[in-house]
């Protein structure tokens, strides 16, 4: 009889348990219904969609003839214009010497978890691929709690009992991921919390690990705030291009270290695990990132516009849902909802559905709703919450993206904008109404 999966032995330490990233399987989905001729309004996956702008494009053009190795901490005048972008944009000091760019954010936070000591502490929710990538590093989670009834907001004694609690058991607390604008609850971590978390952070001794990949996608309410400005020895800053200028596949991430010995320690580490690893990132995308972070003026409008065009796409799906009844924390920045059902509880558990994932699926199959289960995210799979956003709708196509930024620099209105130009955005709110409707009218049956 055959061995199973004979010449293959797989590590247990690495993959069990792990399954693939539920936002990008949730996208390879929907594009194969899509393929099949099935319509689905896809709130699942979180791409920027807007077009390339015609400067950075003609960059990439313009270098497609490099193909040299570069250094694995990136090219020096691209990490200079880096370090100038972030003291402009997000008043944080950076030095060039203190910058490695990466095959995007994601692979510098592997990265990172790798050459750090200390068990990991998560706030619920989180993004999909943090908890993954401990484990498959090796170290622990902790997750810092929130509730849905308080709207899921991060607050300083959830941190402190949840490092408490971890030293109790006798883990070894040391490093805290932030994530503000929040994917997926769509909130922006405030200055007043920053600080004092700031302040606990050195008085612990904690490694935090801040991710603002969507810094320069706010919706105008809060105002974007770095922890490196109030916790700077201590925080290596995430970023990349992925987010405010829509070049997720352009693969190009960079992390901002403390400029001391041991931020140049930290750095030195990751360097080496890089060297061993992707070597360094794509050459014409480095090179073409020098005209993305050169604050070109037009490029920074075209920033400026696309951001717009995200907060009031995702304030008018919030808007919309709110009024059906839907609890959902107001979004801040990025172009995430992270609503829950919990209201609903008993009618649906009539209908079998105890749990998000058993939502999300009734969701896609019984109203053409993609959306992601709350769990995948570290929210208590009880809580029926779902991550939706709002990046897809009416952008489909590259076509259908390019007609809303041409409606926008042509003066259309924003309240014209969202009736006449989003057809899918509209259809999937009725959607949402039509399965909140369902279940009020079984409530009094």
């Amino acid at each position: 009889m055959p061995r199973r999966n004979f010449p293959f032995r797989f590590s247990p330490t690495g993959l069990r348990g792990l399954e693939p990233s539920a936002t990008l399987l949730i996208n390879e989905r929907v594009n194969d219904l899509w393929r099949k001729g099935h319509w689905v309004y896809h709130l699942g996956f979180g791409e920027s969609r807007f077009p390339v702008h015609p400067k950075i494009a003609q960059a990439l053009r313009d270098n497609a003839h490099q193909h040299q190795y570069l250094p694995s901490l990136g090219v020096y005048e691209l990490r200079e214009k880096i370090a100038s972008f972030y003291e402009k944009r997000f008043h944080i000091s950076a030095s060039p010497d203190s910058i490695i760019v990466g095959p995007g954010s994601k692979a510098l936070i592997y990265a990172l978890l790798l050459a750090l000591d200390g068990e990991l502490m998560l706030p619920t929710p989180s993004w999909v691929s943090y908890q993954p990538q401990a484990h498959l590093t090796g170290k622990r989670v902790n997750w810092i709690h929130s509730t849905p009834e308080e709207g899921w907001e991060l607050k300083l004694s959830a941190v402190e009992d949840a490092v408490e609690e971890a030293r109790r058991k006798w883990g070894n607390p040391g490093i805290v991921l932030l994530n503000s604008p929040n994917n997926p609850t769509g909130r922006m971590l405030p200055s007043t919390f920053i600080k004092a978390f700031a302040q606990y952070a050195r008085e612990q001794e904690l490694i935090v690990l801040s991710d603002e990949i969507y810094g320069l996608v706010e919706h105008g309410s809060v105002k974007h705030y770095s922890i490196a400005r109030d916790y700077p020895e201590g925080s290596v800053v995430l970023g990349g291009l992925s987010k405010h200028l829509s070049l997720g596949g352009w693969r190009l991430g960079v992390a901002i270290f403390p400029s001391t010995r041991a931020g140049a320690q930290a750095l030195e580490a990751v360097r080496s695990i890089a060297s061993e690893t992707w070597s360094a990132s794509t050459a014409p995308v480095q090179f073409a990132a020098l005209m993305a972070y050169g604050m070109d003026p037009d490029v920074w409008d075209y920033i400026q516009l696309c951001t717009h065009l995200h907060a009031i796409r995702t304030k008018y799906l919030w808007r919309n849902l709110t009024e059906m009844g839907i609890r959902a924390p107001q979004p801040e920045g990025a172009f995430y909802l992270f609503p829950d059902f919990g209201r609903w509880r008993r009618p649906l558990a009539r209908l079998g559905i105890h749990t998000d994932a058993q939502l999300a699926l009734f969701l896609l199959d019984e109203f053409q709703l993609a959306t992601l289960p709350g769990s995948v995210f570290g929210a208590p799979a009880s809580a029926l919450a779902l991550r939706l956003s709002s990046s897809y709708l009416d952008m489909e196509t590259s076509e259908q993206a390019q007609t809303l930024v041409d409606a926008v620099l042509a003066g259309v209105s924003d309240a014209t904008l969202l009736q006449e130009f989003h057809p899918n955005m509209n259809a999937a709110i009725k959607q949402f109404q039509r399965f909140i409707d369902s279940l009020e009218s079984d409530a009094t049956s």
